[in-house]
């Protein structure tokens, strides 16, 4: 639904629950005014977002991602914390089968912004491991601090730990397995 139409909505709502108020039907105005209240709510929290956070809870990346996709023209139905929120989602869900597009949600997402620390926090540390993936070392030991610096609850404090020593792991075996360095004596 677009986002100006829950705008209209609620504000015929308001105006049906002034004129039940003004002609005394004060319980059926007050019930219209507060169910003016969830398509104003609605106006701020995408109805899909906060269901494919709901099945994101449950562990099921599939529904997650089907309610997203319900997003037709997400530019035009969300505001720009929604879509924050909605290429971070689509991120977390294309991490598993593809790398290069859960980077482009990760990085889109930190562009529109994140209203929590931790979300900014798992969308980093995503970003680290994918730029980590393609071989690029330095921005993934940034994208890293920058992840614990945010992570003031230690959510992803053994992520962190573990992500780090992948990144030990694969350096110190690239030195190993580098012939000119054998040569120079650094090893042996």
């Amino acid at each position: 639904m677009n986002k100006y139409i829950k705008l209209v909505l609620a504000v015929l709502m308001i105006s049906g629950a002034v004129y039940l108020i003004t002609d005394r039907e004060y319980a059926w105005g007050f019930i219209l005014i507060f169910l003016s209240i969830i398509p104003i709510l609605l106006f701020f929290r995408n109805e899909y977002i906060l269901l494919a956070f709901w099945q994101m809870r449950k562990q099921n990346l599939e529904k997650a991602k089907t309610w997203l996709l319900k997003i037709t023209n997400p530019e035009g139905q969300l505001v720009r914390k929604q879509m924050g929120y909605f290429n971070y989602l689509m991120g977390i869900t294309e991490a598993q089968t593809n790398v290069n597009a859960s980077e482009k949600y990760m990085r889109k997402a930190l562009d529109y912004g994140l209203s929590f620390k931790h979300d900014r926090a798992m969308a980093k540390l995503s970003l680290a491991g994918a730029v980590m993936a393609k071989g690029r070392k330095q921005e993934a030991e940034i994208l890293l601090k920058e992840a614990k610096a945010l992570d003031n609850q230690g959510m992803f404090t053994d992520q962190i730990k573990m992500m780090q020593e992948q990144m030990k792991r694969v350096n110190v075996g690239k030195n190993m397995q580098n012939p000119h360095m054998r040569r120079k004596g650094k090893y042996f």
